[in-house]
């Protein structure tokens, strides 16, 4: 089946919850950066969070930037998502390889290290609404919590989880994300700390063979939990040729010049899906002309 979240409420709309299995999208990710395992964790995490804050926005044309910057190995991590669970994303160092963590797990803590959090969501306003928040643990589902926590003022419970195989390829991901509007009651606080504190992990779930409507039956129970509808997800890019063309007539004649004195083809990459694009010098003189023209 392919991969999905599920976005519903709770205790008459105190809580709105978000859970989302994302394997083959985080598989996709991975295929298309080359990650190494912890590489692989890292980005997964993010990506899986990104579809389901995506699906929080309200606008076709909203878009959601996820921006880890941190001072460990991995360097950073990037992931936008759309309002129709559509994300992609990359990290600046994929190749990075890590010991276990001393619980035996990959250390995506370490990989990521001390930095911060931004969060850019971009719904056609004048200025895009941005918040930034210190990484707490550099886990990323605890600095999600932190941010909804301080940056939104809603409490939120965030778990985030990839399990790799032995043959590094993604074996489970996915995540889910719980919220407390500011009308609830205590009782219903406490019985979903209660129901939270229960959980373990988001990986054991899914080997459990949960789906996110499960994840949420365990998150939610005695909370009358309501389903509200059901979203595909996958990664997906939307870069074309076009665009990178752009992009390179926007560097100037100047730059375009020296390109055509080396007298090679050229590769441009995306940096979100890895696709490459091939410009021959004639290319590469045609969009020189182009820059020329712009610039009368």
């Amino acid at each position: 089946m392919s991969d999905y979240i599920i976005r519903a409420t709770a205790s008459g709309g105190q809580i709105r919850a978000f859970a989302v299995t994302a394997k083959q999208l985080v598989e996709e990710a991975r295929k298309a950066h080359n990650t190494s395992p912890v590489a692989t964790a890292a980005l997964g995490r993010l990506l899986a969070a990104g579809s389901m804050m995506g699906i929080m926005m309200k606008g076709e044309k909203d878009l959601l930037t996820l921006q880890i910057k941190g001072s460990g190995p991995l360097g950073g991590i990037t992931v936008t998502a759309d309002s129709q669970g559509h994300v992609k994303g990359y990290v600046n160092h994929p190749e990075v390889i890590l010991p276990p963590s001393d619980q035996g797990k990959l250390d995506v803590g370490r990989a990521v290290g001390p930095g911060i959090l931004n969060v850019i969501r971009d719904i056609g306003m004048k200025e895009p609404y941005n918040g930034q928040t210190l990484l707490q643990t550099s886990e990323i589902a605890e600095d999600l919590t932190y941010y909804f926590a301080t940056s939104e003022q809603v409490p939120s419970a965030v778990g985030l989880g990839v399990l790799m195989e032995k043959n590094n390829t993604v074996k489970q991901a996915g995540g889910f994300i719980v919220q407390l509007m500011p009308f609830a009651e205590e009782s219903v606080i406490s019985r979903l700390e209660e129901n939270v504190a229960a959980i373990t992990s988001v990986t054991q779930l899914l080997e459990e063979g949960c789906t996110p409507e499960m994840v949420l039956e365990r998150l939610l129970e005695g909370l009358e939990l309501e389903v509200q509808d059901q979203i595909s997800t996958a990664f997906s890019c939307n870069c074309t040729r076009s665009r990178v063309e752009k992009a390179l007539i926007s560097i100037g004649a100047g730059e375009l010049q020296k390109m055509i004195e080396d007298g090679e083809t050229i590769e441009m990459k995306c940096q979100f899906c890895n696709h490459a694009y091939t410009f021959s010098v004639e290319e590469l003189k045609k969009l020189k002309a182009d820059a020329v023209r712009r610039r009368k």
